[in-house]
């Protein structure tokens, strides 16, 4: 499996009410421990660790998989351009003449 398509599914899954649903159950799993470990630095470091380190990874496959999406974006869009006879081929591969 590639990267692109690990950020895809990732991304995918990510999005879906399960994993919401997933989220919120660890959450009040972990507020409910919290009295049986009297609300240490532990408990508190638990979720605090577990959310930055998830948040980290999110970033950049959430990120790939926009990229992906938007070069697929481009390419449709430049080839409606292609196919239109009254549109101006100026506008093709703008996005990469705007960049730089």
């Amino acid at each position: 499996m590639t990267f692109a398509s690990l950020a895809s599914s990732v991304a995918q899954a990510a999005g879906s009410p399960y994993a919401f649903l997933s989220a919120v159950a660890v959450v009040i799993l972990w507020a409910v421990s919290g009295p049986y470990l009297h609300y240490s630095d532990y408990w508190q470091l638990t979720i605090n660790t577990g959310t930055t380190i998830v948040t980290f990874l999110m970033v950049f496959l959430i990120q790939s998989s926009q990229n992906h999406d938007t070069a697929a974006i481009q390419l449709k869009l430049d080839e409606l351009i292609r196919s239109s006879e009254r549109a101006r081929d100026a506008f093709i591969g703008l996005e990469r003449r705007a960049q730089g």
